[in-house]
């Protein structure tokens, strides 16, 4: 296990240093959630014109419950179960860090950046793919670029992100699989 974390803390320093400061101002944009309002609007416009009124506020519940669930999961995870420190206040990393981030949390382990990003992908990527033919390849990739940043602004080892993604992708499916009974159920548009 010792090897594993060696591993996880080398590979972090290698991708965490190929960054430079005409790079920084994308990596920073990338992983601020509040950034990302204009994609999310998109897609809303997109659930609204094919789920119509109905299946966008069945769409908006299922989004909100799938962060929340995400978030939560990770918190548990970093604060209770794990606790582990981030890249950016470990002995031994933090001195080597090229830490471009506002601020660095306590633990890390696992990221909710990469688990909720991942997450959104694979729900709307599924629940879109039919009537939009490369939204799912275009929500994965976005999600890996989402995920990246966090090692690259310095706060997340590539195990914390790529734990998070693996969470992200089975709560995204969960979703998509509630959502897509609901809109039969409950919607005019169904899929």
């Amino acid at each position: 296990m010792e090897e594993l974390i060696q591993l996880d803390k080398d590979l972090f320093l290698y991708l965490n240093n190929l960054g430079n400061t005409s790079w920084d101002w994308f990596w920073l944009f990338m992983t601020e959630k509040l950034y990302q309002i204009p994609l999310y609007l998109i897609l809303l416009y997109f659930f609204y014109k094919y789920f119509g009124i109905r299946g966008t506020i069945i769409t908006l519940l299922v989004v909100a419950a799938l962060i929340a669930a995400s978030d939560q999961l990770s918190n548990l995870f970093k604060n209770v179960l794990f606790m582990r420190p981030r890249p950016c206040r470990a002995h031994g990393v933090a001195d080597f860090t090229r830490f471009i981030a506002e601020r660095c949390g306590r633990h890390g382990y696992f990221s909710a950046h990469a688990a909720s990003s991942m997450a959104l992908a694979f729900f709307t990527g599924l629940a879109l793919q039919k009537r939009l033919k490369y939204i799912f390849p275009f929500m994965v990739v976005w999600s890996v670029v989402v995920s990246y940043s966090r090692i690259y602004v310095g706060v997340h080892y590539p195990g914390d992100i790529i734990t998070g993604m693996a969470i992200g992708i089975v709560l995204g499916l969960g979703a998509f699989k509630l959502h897509t009974f609901l809109i039969q159920k409950y919607s005019d548009n169904s899929i």
